[in-house]
């Protein structure tokens, strides 16, 4: 793909940031003011060469050397990917004694409640790989059955005969008191000191059983491979001369280091969607848009995130490898700081089909990056979304992807005739048509679903829309969520890439102490967060190059009783008798804001504890002055086919690098440039804002947005 140039914020140092996607692999390069941006395919069997030849062929265009880099981000799916398609590590669990069957058993909820024939995820641990050891102490920490040494050694012959690759390590009550799990480990190591331990009360040290282990079950299936892979690309960056500290995309938006990656990588599964959401709350707060849904679609998949105030929602949950499709409940939990969002197989590789009942279905199923749609001409047969894009004519098939992945519009056609088109009486484009409406609505109805869930509205809000897809589709989801204005940043294409490069370096530190608010014990607490205080400084002082870091506490509070809880913040410092009547009004807020009001009388109890440490970032200009507006002259036409009405007609297109600060497009339009196109249905306009951005109008609503 050709790369691409654009002014960006002055950094002193060159940066470079790469994500994995499941069908692309985007690099962005910024420095002096400017940034250079490639996406090309990745390389599933060794994803390490195609961010190693992304890293040669961006450094070439910009004319520097591997040395001159001063700071590598990267982002990956790879751990995800590898609990979905079961590709991890031959994995054992060990478990107190009588607790065995936790992993299958759940916590016995049930995401359809009145499905006979409900499917679950099975355990990624399969039930002859989960062994037990007599041991057993009470919920304050207290020890009631000391730890069978002899009963851990006994466990040795048994992992070796089964090949075990990889060993998780998760007693009951380990979150309060570690000493058990810790010399199980230690025991374990001495005699299988090549294979790697995950212990519950470092990976997820908080209450409920089920999640803990399932956390740390997983986090000891992706390990070996996420480390080798990283100690691989680390070993390829420093032989190609690369001498910068390379930091990985958590989950919940922060950096962290390779050697933290390495011990908890499950923190690294939505590395890449939380880079998107990271990316359009920093183009929220450069805007001034303090109400935002950011809309990242790629290759794979698409992801909807609600950003308030400037920060994208956060949660202490996620479930991955869901059965149930947007079944909330039907997937595997992890314990994990994540950032807010709704993912779903809605991407420019979702494939369409008809189904047994005759109804056109599209994903969530991926041609991926191989072979891809059928118009990359890579072995391919199924059509696509990509397909019917460039079939009613959004795509110019000699120039996408920068004019290094030319499309073959017969190959596409041909698919959507063989799967769709004779299925249904449809012609190709009519095909293409329906394909697009159905991804579209399942983007829109994701969106409604998460809003509601989050307990707020999509009107009023503004679209930032990113990634390969996400400018494609932006205008159309826009009307039918009721938005009337649409934000496509530069660097659209590679938004999730440039995000990480607007990331904090972090660490968050959880701990469970389960007591009553009015009888809270403040020593306890207080040792406790300087236990979590230096766990974070550890990780997030080195990284910091010199600068300031901020602290947060949290804590997880609910009514007695209650089975859900609410985040509440902390004093940054030791806490005092006084501040017992303080975090109960503040409590009481909280509670009001979600409930309407809260419950009098009513004893309250604290869960869990959270400690954040960050790098403060610096604060965003505030925004330019709107250029005043003058029309656009086109590039020229094609002919394109409305989505809505499947009218077919010309088309003006831009090319975006050709506009500047002022210029103003009418729909119906096409803005194309490297990475990715960006429509504007009949109704709308376009105007380059000051930034280089495209602002997106629909109707006659006015655009005071920017």
């Amino acid at each position: 793909m050709r790369e691409r140039m654009a002014p960006v914020g002055e950094h002193a140092k060159p940066r470079l940031a790469v994500d994995i996607g499941g069908t692309f692999t985007d690099v962005v390069l910024e420095c002096g003011g400017r940034r250079y941006t490639t996406k090309l395919l990745t390389t599933p069997e060794a994803p390490e060469r195609g961010v190693l030849d992304g890293m040669a062929r961006i450094l070439g265009s910009a004319g520097m050397a591997p040395a001159e880099v001063a700071l590598v981000v990267h982002g990956t799916t790879l751990a995800t990917n590898a609990i979905i398609e079961r590709k991890g590590a031959r994995t054992a669990f060990i478990t107190t004694e009588g607790f065995r069957d936790v992993l299958a058993l759940r916590n016995e909820s049930r995401y359809d409640q009145y499905n006979l024939d409900i499917e679950l995820p099975e355990p990624l641990v399969p039930r002859h790989l989960r062994f037990t050891v007599a041991e057993r102490l009470d919920r304050a920490g207290r020890v009631l059955r000391p730890l069978d040494e002899d009963g851990v050694r006994a466990l040795v012959p048994a992992l070796r005969r089964e090949n075990v690759e990889s060993i998780a390590i998760g007693f009951l009550h380990g979150f309060v008191n570690p000493a058990h799990e810790r010399r199980a480990a230690a025991l374990i190591a001495e005699a299988l000191p090549d294979i790697p331990l995950s212990l519950a009360s470092e990976v997820a040290p908080e209450m409920r059983e089920w999640e803990r282990f399932s956390t740390t079950v997983a986090n000891a299936y992706v390990q070996p491979a996420i480390a080798r892979y990283l100690r691989r690309l680390e070993a390829g960056m420093r032989a190609a001369g690369f001498g910068a500290p390379i930091y990985l995309m958590q989950s919940g938006g922060r950096l962290t280091t390779i050697e933290t990656a390495c011990r908890l990588p499950i923190r690294l599964v939505e590395s890449g969607p939380a880079g998107g959401a990271i990316f359009a709350a920093a183009i929220a707060e450069e805007a001034g848009l303090d109400r935002v849904l950011s809309f990242d679609m790629g290759g794979t998949t698409a992801k909807v995130c609600l950003v308030d105030d400037y920060r994208a929602h956060a949660a202490r949950g996620f479930e991955v490898a869901r059965v149930g499709r947007f079944r909330k409940g039907s997937g595997l939990p992890l314990r994990i700081p994540v950032i807010e969002m709704v993912e779903i197989g809605a991407g420019g590789g979702s494939e369409a089909r008809v189904d047994t009942l005759g109804r056109l279905v599209v994903g969530p199923e991926s041609a991926g990056a191989d072979p891809g749609p059928a118009c990359y001409g890579r072995g391919g047969t199924r059509p696509t979304v990509t397909d019917a894009n460039l079939e009613l004519g959004r795509y110019d098939p000699a120039l996408f992807a920068g004019g290094r992945l030319p499309l073959d519009g017969e190959a596409a056609r041909a698919a959507l005739m063989r799967a769709v088109g004779d299925r249904l009486g449809l012609s190709s484009a009519m095909a293409a048509v329906g394909v697009i409406e159905i991804v579209d609505e399942a983007m829109a109805n994701a969106a409604r679903v998460h809003a509601i869930e989050a307990a707020t509205a999509l009107e009023g809000r503004t679209l930032i829309a990113f990634g390969g897809g996400g400018p494609v589709h932006a205008t159309r989801l826009a009307e039918k969520l009721g938005i009337g204005h649409v934000l496509v940043p530069s660097g659209a294409g590679v938004g999730s890439a440039i995000g990480f490069l607007r990331a904090a370096i972090g660490f968050e530190a959880v701990r469970s102490l389960y007591q009553r608010l009015a009888t809270l014990d403040l020593a306890a607490v207080n040792a406790l967060f300087a236990e979590m205080a230096e766990e974070a400084r550890a990780v997030v002082t080195p990284a910091s190059l010199g600068a300031a870091i901020r602290e947060t506490r949290m804590a997880s509070m609910r009514y007695v009783g209650q089975g859900h809880e609410i985040s509440v913040p902390l004093p940054l410092r030791d806490l005092v008798p006084e501040d017992r009547a303080a975090i109960k009004r503040d409590y009481e807020a909280a509670y009001a804001r979600f409930y309407n009001r809260p419950v009098p009388g009513s004893e309250i109890e604290i869960l869990s504890y959270f400690l954040v440490q960050e790098t403060v970032l610096p604060e965003p200009a505030p925004p330019p002055p709107p250029p005043a507006p003058r029309v656009a002259a086109p590039a020229g036409r094609r002919k394109v086919r409305d989505g809505v009405t499947g009218v077919a007609a010309e088309w003006a297109v831009f090319a975006r690098e050709a506009l500047a600060p002022g210029d103003r497009v009418i729909g119906p339009a096409i803005i194309a440039e490297a990475e990715t196109s960006t429509l504007l249905g009949a109704g709308w306009r376009g105007d380059v804002t000051a930034q280089g951005w495209l602002m997106l109008t629909r109707g006659n609503q006015e655009d005071d947005s920017r």
